[in-house]
């Protein structure tokens, strides 16, 4: 590719008040509106002050601004832009969405996390972005750490997270999230909570799984009630997560809610003991289809066997319960010219209630790792920073966050199965970052888009999706 014309017969103006610059938020915003954004935070969330005025709209421009990109609260201000007065109203500025984050209190913040849940309901209820409901529903709870380096910054502490394999310690928040996804959908974000830098992996973590699974519920019961009866018998709800969510209180939420587990447990000598009693004729070997990265051996593993012992967790206590314990094991490799004098393995358990075959609970449980392309999509878009000094702001900056991720996913899976599970940077480039030129006629607005997009057919789709009548009640 060449250029065209000289530099000096070539200039640039800023001065078209009619083009935009994200014509993909004009049909994600109205999905926005038809989900019930700004009802649900309008009804809940409930600030005091003059600054908390209007908390719907200044929602769903802090939301819009992300779908577009945004990582920081000045970053806001790229939806202030040429004619984006046009396609939207009330479009706060920076300085009054900052001054609005930082009036949230712990209970704002518990507010507008409950109406994100039922935004999410209603998303799933209006898009196949979570079909597949008829079977499992996998709800899966982790942490992360987010690092920071404003030492001012409230809740700030040094946690544990892995760098480049390696454990270290980082100063930063500690979001805890949890998705919900079935096995044709890529997962959505059901709850967070912000948490301090110090705090453990578990902490706040069972009312978290009761908040997910009760919106996965509604999900698989909306889902259930408009399709056959025969789905019903065989819809589940399945609670995954790794060892630091091994606790009693977290797999009662999970038994109060109906719900199946299937818990990553973590080596000490009563499990130990157990995985002792297993006979080795009880070992079937498993190849995976593809091969799985092993952090303690630093290569990759595609074949180990699995096998199960029946076994009491919480033993001694009102919590103690009898279920599966899963056991996979991989052969230890001795060092390079040495022979192998005795088999060596290495052991990993999980705890689990399923009714999945050995082979199939283990693939199942592995999957539990899908969480983590949720985690690198936030962080490649909203989650980049905690912009705010105020934990309060943050934590409503986190929600905001995942109702932005809901929504770019709800819209990609009106365009084709494909862009369903595409990455977020991915739906941003091909479906919100396009230049369009705004033209009144017949009392409407027009928006002309660049010709030979290469994602128009798509484009068009969620358009017409998203602008089509109502079905009649």
């Amino acid at each position: 590719m060449r250029l065209l014309h000289s530099a000096a017969r070539t200039t640039a103006t800023f001065d078209n008040e009619n083009v935009v610059s994200f014509a993909g938020l004009e049909p994600v915003m109205r999905l926005a509106q038809d989900a019930g954004l700004h009802e649900q935070v309008g009804q809940r969330v409930r600030l005091g002050s003059s600054v908390g005025s209007n908390p719907a709209g200044k929602i769903a421009t802090i939301v819009a601004g992300m779908v577009a990109g945004a990582d920081s609260i000045a970053d806001l201000d790229g939806l202030r832009h040429g004619g984006m007065d046009q396609l939207f109203g009330q479009v706060y500025a920076t300085s009054t969405l900052g001054s609005f984050l930082r009036e949230f209190r712990f209970g704002h913040v518990r507010q507008l996390e409950s109406a994100a849940r039922q935004v999410l309901v209603e998303l799933a209820a209006s898009t196949p972005v979570l079909a597949g409901t008829e079977g499992f529903t996998y709800v899966d709870v982790d942490s992360l750490l987010r690092r920071v380096y404003g030492r001012a910054k409230q809740g700030v502490g040094f946690g544990h997270t892995k760098v480049g394999g390696y454990p270290v310690l980082l100063r930063g928040l500690s979001p805890l999230v949890a998705t919900i996804c079935t096995d044709i959908a890529a997962p959505m974000v059901a709850a967070t909570r912000l948490r301090g830098g110090r705090a453990g992996s578990a902490r706040g973590a069972a009312s978290l799984v009761a908040e997910a699974l009760g919106t996965a519920a509604q999900i698989r019961t909306a889902a259930i009630g408009a399709g056959p009866r025969e789905s019903a018998r065989h819809a589940q709800l399945l609670l995954r997560g790794d060892s630091a969510f091994y606790t009693a209180t977290v797999i009662s939420a999970a038994r109060r809610h109906d719900a199946r587990f299937s818990v990553t447990v973590s080596m000490n000598p009563a499990i130990r003991r157990a995985i002792g009693h297993i006979e080795q004729s009880a070992w079937i070997p498993i190849h995976y289809p593809n091969a799985v990265f092993d952090d303690e051996t630093g290569c990759w593993i595609s074949d180990a066997e699995v096998a199960e012992i029946c076994y009491t967790a919480f033993a001694g206590t009102k919590h103690a319960l009898t279920a599966r314990l899963v056991v996979r094991r991989v052969r230890r490799d001795p060092p390079p010219g040495q022979d192998e004098l005795l088999a060596a393995w290495r052991y990993h358990a999980f705890f689990t209630d399923t009714s999945l075959s050995t082979v199939d609970a283990d693939l199942t449980h592995r999957a539990h790792a899908v969480i983590e392309q949720v985690f690198a999509d936030l962080i490649d878009g909203p989650l980049a920073h905690l912009p705010s000094g105020r934990f309060a702001a943050n934590a409503a900056w986190l929600t905001c966050a995942a109702i932005a991720h809901n929504l770019l996913r709800a819209a990609a899976s009106l365009t084709s199965r494909a862009h369903a599970r595409a990455r977020g940077a991915t739906l941003r480039r091909r479906f919100i970052h396009v230049a369009a030129q705004i033209v009144r006629h017949a009392r409407g607005v027009c928006l002309q888009l660049p010709r030979h997009w290469p994602c128009s057919g798509w484009w068009m789709r969620l358009f017409d999706e998203t602008h089509s009548p109502p079905l009649p009640a």
